[in-house]
């Protein structure tokens, strides 16, 4: 169903064909500190500039509005990744507060940048709160998923739950994996594709988060072994059953399509393999339509 109003942001859904997201473009001075913030090897600029800008144009080309991030922000490469340091709702915007402390700089960048939309903030985290992005997933429009790990903590969730006043809030703990040098996000497990599909890696998803996806007759779509650590879970629907994926993992592609799911795919071999950092993580969307 579209929608009705005429706003800049909203929908409260992750699977909704995408209009407004939001993106930051990687900086050469972004690149220098890459040993410092844990990535793979030292980025190619030339490279991860054409990478970028080639997602952009997918996304254009599959009809949403591309918004770049260009608040001033200390050399963070981590700072591309623009879905970690706030979510969208229907009233605006909960900036958070990132549990990487090199990223917490991105919290007030992204706040200015998010005005500069036009998406208003409704809520800030505050210490000793932590939240990214990443360990949350909207279900639907009433219902929000939570990863207690690493990087959000007991005091961040607590913190959404009061700022989403008639969402509710399901929080899961998430694997400890290798532990916390190595950040392992709610959406490195699972990325829904439309109201009743989702594609995930069952092996370390919690108990709980399954039952609750079943009881909803959630189909789930398994991502296989050997592509679970080069993002197979890390989909971004840009519209029901329509999914973007970074180049690769044929396997986890071949069974969403026969799942009826459309493919997308863009190259990110400086930009997502070297960072660990999907489609999901790439793209902050403002506005989708409702489902």
């Amino acid at each position: 169903m579209a929608r009705e109003d005429v706003t800049g942001f909203g929908g409260q859904n992750a699977t909704g064909t995408l209009r407004r997201v939001l993106l930051r473009a990687p900086r050469p001075a972004d690149g220098e500190r890459w040993r410092e913030y844990g990535w793979r090897a030292a980025p190619d600029q030339v490279e991860i500039a054409a990478e970028h800008e080639g997602l952009c144009a997918i996304l254009e080309d599959a009809g949403a509005e591309v918004v770049l991030a260009e608040a001033a922000l200390e050399p963070d490469p981590d700072a591309v990744y623009v879905f970690d340091p706030a979510i969208v709702c229907d009233r605006g915007a909960i900036v958070l507060r990132p549990g990487k402390e090199g990223r917490l700089g991105e919290a007030g960048a992204i706040a200015l940048d998010l005005a500069a939309a036009g998406v208003p903030v409704e809520a800030q985290l505050e210490a000793p709160a932590t939240a990214e992005g990443g360990d949350t997933l909207w279900l639907d429009e009433r219902t929000l998923l939570a990863g207690r790990g690493y990087r959000t903590n007991h005091a961040g969730i607590g913190a959404l739950r009061e700022a989403l006043p008639g969402v509710e809030v399901h929080a899961f703990d998430l694997p400890h994996w290798r532990g916390a040098g190595e950040v392992m996000h709610l959406l490195s497990l699972i990325s829904p594709l439309a109201p009743d599909l989702a594609v995930c890696y069952p092996p370390l998803m919690p108990v709980a988060l399954v039952e609750l996806l079943e009881a909803r007759d959630i189909r789930l779509v398994a991502v296989p072994d050997e592509e679970f650590e080069t993002m197979g879970p890390n989909v971004l629907a840009v519209a029901p059953r329509v999914g973007l994926a970074l180049e690769g993992n044929h396997v986890t592609r071949e069974r969403l399509e026969r799942a009826g799911v459309e493919m997308l795919t863009y190259k990110g071999d400086e930009l997502s393999r070297k960072g660990d950092g999907g489609p999901t993580c790439l793209t902050r969307p403002l506005l989708r339509d409702r489902v």
